[in-house]
């Protein structure tokens, strides 16, 4: 949308959408779901210990958490196109790199890299370009679509890097991805995002909710609501990072045959695409605090389910797809609640903020997870504590939906 057009907003069958789901369909699985594979090969070549390739990645997540914010308030200053397609480039130039270590302190500076620049290329910046463009009210649907593109990552990426693995190393599949993110994912974020568009005068609603976004973050973070969440998603990505990581050896310790996890965890990317796919038909217009408030209560229940069934393929299937389910819509919520519970203003700064606590959050939760691995020797306790972290994500979301407040037009 161009200054003052009132044309429909986008949605997923736009060039933007289009465009932008591309990109983080590449991004997400080159960037993020490729690391465990490439580090165990990288591992049985150079002898390197878990802990010592795991701690590059740590650190990488960690700069994201602190990339967050900055890379939020300046979308909504209209760089989008800048900051995505410069970080694709950049992520793709430290893919290369990585390719080429020896050492070990040139490998964390390029992990370490590759991790902060997520920051500027996964789905936080991708929701601030389209809430730019369309307005926080109007970018329902692209945000939408966005996720479903995104959903599709580690079904399309994981097999496509086995099957580099097996055929030119893992020096030669990080050369790829460091070509898809240079030529695939900078080139289509540059097209993808107008410049002129956002530098302009953003959707017309926009005149009605001044304010700089550092005046706007401050006025929020003084807001209980703002807190509520904060734990909410922070609690969700030290969950989600925990989970994922030990997911494998996790249902191994459970008593499931190899073959009946593997097979459980092939259905949770399709689920996530499903859920999406039915919370976008059946409640398209649906406050986000209902459906949030909703879907938050299954965590919970799904991993206390999932502690109690028996080692059989049936009931982990169903936990696989109930849990693929929800933490597909939990994405979108997380995009939407921002100009729904908190402010319409500054969504890219605020979005930032609450990103924060919940990068750093991801990004120590799989270090702590194996530390009580450790400590206890058994998978219980991490199940336990995940759960945990699953009731703590519930409790926020439902105190930051019971506190908060209908928003005015200049809100």
């Amino acid at each position: 949308m161009t200054s003052g057009s009132s044309s429909a907003p986008p949605n997923g069958r736009t060039p933007f959408i289009i465009g932008l789901g591309v990109a983080q369909l590449c991004s997400w699985g080159s960037l993020y779901y490729s690391f465990p594979q490439i580090a165990q090969a990288m591992g049985a070549d150079l002898g390197w210990s878990k802990a010592e390739l795991y701690g590059a990645a740590t650190l990488g997540l960690a700069l994201a958490g602190l990339a967050a914010y900055p890379v939020g308030a300046a979308i909504d200053r209209g760089h989008g196109r800048a900051i995505m397609a410069g970080a694709s480039l950049l992520a793709g130039a430290l893919l290369v790199l990585w390719a080429q270590v020896e050492s070990l302190a040139l490998f964390y500076v390029a992990v370490a890299g590759i991790g902060a620049v997520q920051a500027a290329t996964l789905y936080e910046p991708a929701f601030a370009v389209v809430a730019r463009r369309a307005g926080p009210l109007r970018a329902r649907a692209g945000i939408t679509a966005l996720t479903l593109w995104g959903g599709f990552s580690s079904t399309a990426f994981i097999p496509l890097i086995q099957l580099l693995l097996g055929a030119v190393g893992w020096r030669g599949t990080l050369l790829v991805l460091g070509a898809v993110n240079i030529l695939v994912c900078a080139t289509v974020n540059f097209l993808a995002v107008d410049a002129r568009r956002d530098r302009a005068t953003p959707y017309p609603e926009a005149r009605r909710l001044p304010g700089a976004p550092r005046s706007v973050v401050g006025q929020v973070i003084r807001q209980p609501v703002f807190w509520a969440l904060a734990v909410a998603f922070t609690a969700y990505a030290a969950m989600f990072s925990g989970f994922t990581f030990h997911m494998y050896p996790l249902l191994l310790d459970r008593g499931f045959d190899t073959a009946t996890v593997v097979s459980a965890l092939a259905l949770i990317g399709p689920a996530q695409v499903g859920g999406r796919v039915l919370v976008s038909l059946l409640a398209p217009r649906a406050p986000v605090r209902v459906v949030g408030a909703i879907i938050v209560a299954v965590f919970p229940l799904a991993f206390l389910a999932l502690e109690l069934i028996p080692p059989d393929f049936a009931f982990v299937a169903l936990f696989a797809l109930a849990y693929g389910a929800v933490n597909g819509i939990i994405t979108i919520v997380r995009g939407l609640v921002v100009p729904e519970l908190l402010t319409r203003r500054a969504y890219g700064a605020v979005n930032g903020a609450l990103a924060v606590p919940a990068t750093l959050s991801r990004a120590l939760a799989p270090a702590g997870m194996a530390m009580l691995w450790t400590a206890t020797g058994s998978y219980d306790a991490v199940l336990l504590a995940v759960a945990a972290l699953a009731g703590l994500l519930a409790l926020g979301f439902w105190c930051a939906a019971a506190m908060a407040q209908p928003l005015a037009e200049g809100d």
